[in-house]
């Protein structure tokens, strides 16, 4: 018995699908795997890579934080954002990663700190879900079926 999983963002639906064979998400206290028939759930996300397996395949996301409720077969998570793996610019995102690094560094009385740490863990999570894609076999052609 498949799950259905809707992702939503204050923009837009990223996710929405009835046949999720499993949901791997950053919950506030570690890592969390969600199969089907999993007892009901709500729990606080952190900025971190989100993977839905569907159809044997890997669907990568990068999420910044948000909540998750698992009820009946029924996954809800409600993201501060949320992007493909595809939707992201991996220089954009390094080029974050290094801003926020150099903020933290500055040790300025003027940068909110949190934010920066924020604006660290959002740019790691899409790197992550990067390197992740770019990692992953990629499906092989079929051979030709023209003999020669």
């Amino acid at each position: 018995m498949p799950l259905t999983l809707q992702i939503i963002t204050p923009e837009r639906v990223v996710f929405e699908e009835q046949d999720v064979e499993s949901l791997t998400v950053p919950g506030a206290d570690g890592e969390l795997t969600i199969l089907p028939q999993h007892a009901a759930l709500m729990t606080a996300l952190r900025p971190g890579p989100v993977v839905m397996r569907r159809g044997g395949e890997d669907i990568d996301l990068a999420l910044s934080g948000g909540f998750m409720d698992v009820r009946d077969d029924k996954i809800i998570l409600l993201a501060d954002t949320a992007e493909r793996s595809d939707e992201i610019d991996q220089a954009r995102a390094e080029e974050a990663r290094q801003r926020a690094r150099e903020r933290i560094a500055s040790r300025d009385t003027t940068i909110d700190f949190a934010r920066a740490f924020a604006a660290l863990e959002r740019a790691q999570a899409r790197l992550r879900v990067t390197e992740r894609r770019r990692r992953r076999p990629r499906a092989t052609p079929p051979p030709s079926t023209l003999q020669q």
